[in-house]
Order: C-alpha cells, then structure tokens, then sequence
C-alpha cells in the first residue's frame, strides 16, 4: 500500500510572525512533486516544520505520513516513518567521516527502537560496505568521497551530491529537497538532478522546493504548486513552470488579489539560515 504524506490546513510562525497561512498539500510515494515560490513565501519554512525543527511553532494543522500524526514526533522518529530532507545549506561536521556518519544515520533509521536516547545497534560493517559501495556507483560517486569530513570544505554541488547520497542510503518513502539547485552552477545542478533521478521510482515521493524552474528541466515533477504567502495558491501541471519562466510571479499574484509580501522583500536581505 502506498505511502501518503497529507498536510492539512497548517498554520505556522516564525517568532509570532505567520508564515505558513492554512497550507494543504498531498504526495505519494511514486510522486513527483514541485513546490514554488519566491523567497520569503513559506518555503523552507514548510520543509523546516515537516521534518521538526523546533524554531518554528505549529499553530494549527495536521501533518500525516501513512495516517500517523507526525507534529509531535521527534525528528528522528519522522525519519523512521519514512520522511527525509535534504538541506538548503548543509551543515559541516569536521572529524565525522561521511561513512562513518551514514552508518550511524541508517542504522538509526533501521533500528526498532523509537527512542532516540536508546543505544543504535550498528549495522554490520561488512554489510554497510556494500550497500554504500553499491550506492555510490549507482550515483557516479568517487569511493573516496566517503572517508572525507561530512561537508567540510566540500564545494556546493559536493555537499548537494553527499544530500542525495544520503537519500539513497536511507531509501525514506517521501523526500523534501529544499532548494537542492540553490548556490549551483549549471553544471552542478544537471549533476545533481541526474543523480536524484537515479533514485526516483515507485517507492520514493519527491517534493521538490525551489523558487525558479532550472532542476525542474532534469526532475520532471508530475505536479507543479505555486506557494504565495504562505499558502498554495495554484496547482497543476508543466504549464505553471513555463508560465513563471516566461512571466514571473505577477500573473498568479494579480490572479489572487496578492501583493509582494513584506517577507518576500525582506528575504533577499536575511542571513541564509533565517530565511523563510
């Protein structure tokens, strides 16, 4: 039976300030989804809440992955239910090898535990060997990208590469991709979009965030949304993507009865990690 993540009129703040206005959206394992929208409209905000981060307060909403309530879950016992995220801007960690990390990382996700604070019985070494050696060649992956430092001094389109790795170890049934082409160059981005499609299939759902269609071109999303503050406002095919190439925003906010938020216009101005 397929998996269904069902986002249900959620409302959400940022330091008493509503970002997310009664947002509801569906996905599927076997899906592939796009959510766009311009800076400040509630993106990451929405990738942040559904995978747990405590900065932001759920107001109101029901989040579901196969029927169960996740907002009160802590984020590792989302992962074990199948969710996964991929950074806008991966975090370094010096002295932790990606293998290392990676081991721990599906490990964790297998375990029957659902305590967090429970000690991980450690996947056999020999085992994990070959399912990331496996993984890797799948990917185009060098077998030295795993005894590097998790995204220490990795370049943009390596931390994206080590996000989509990941992807494929921990094989979640629904995968948020908050703006996975941010900060790369076309090169980069072609690299990346390949490599997700390597992972695409039945099993795996995919909502794709991003604020312009450039990844859209190498991960055809099934279903295009366009979020303005704070809520879907617009949803259906590859039409809506040529529509914001071709014109932008406007249009869709015209349509609406929407002007720029004043978090759109702030947002070019926030530090990367407080953006909305």
């Amino acid at each position: 039976m397929s998996t269904e993540l069902v986002i249900t009129d959620l409302h959400v703040s940022v330091e008493d300030q509503p970002i997310i206005k009664g947002l509801n959206l569906s996905i599927k394992q076997g899906e592939i989804h796009a959510l766009m929208g311009p800076n400040g409209s509630g993106k990451s905000t929405l990738a942040n809440t559904l995978m747990g981060n405590p900065f932001y307060t759920i107001d109101s909403g029901e989040v579901t992955i196969g029927g169960v309530d996740i907002l009160d879950l802590e984020p590792n016992e989302r992962a074990k239910l199948g969710l996964f995220l991929a950074f806008q801007y991966p975090t370094a960690i010096p002295g932790v090898s990606m293998a290392n990390f990676l081991r721990m990382a599906v490990s964790a996700v297998r375990s029957e535990s659902s305590n967090g604070s429970d000690a991980t019985e450690l996947i056999p070494m020999r085992e994990f060997r070959r399912e990331l050696r496996a993984k890797m060649k799948q990917l185009g992956v060098d077998e030295s990208f795993a005894r590097r430092y998790l995204n220490d001094g990795f370049s943009g389109g390596e931390k994206k590469r080590a996000e989509v790795l990941q992807l494929a170890m921990l094989e979640p049934k629904i995968a948020i991709l908050d703006e996975t082409d941010s900060g790369l160059d076309i090169d980069a981005v072609r690299i990346v979009g390949e490599s997700v499609n390597q992972l695409i299939g039945p099993n795996l759902g995919v909502l794709i965030i991003t604020h312009y269609p450039r990844l859209l071109n190498y991960i055809r999303p099934q279903f295009i949304h366009i979020l303005l503050d704070g809520r879907v406002v617009e949803s259906g095919g590859w039409e809506l993507a040529e529509l914001l190439e071709e014109k932008g925003y406007d249009p869709i906010r015209e349509a609406h009865g929407l002007t720029e938020t004043v978090a759109e216009v702030e947002a070019e101005e926030t530090l990367p990690s407080l953006r909305v």
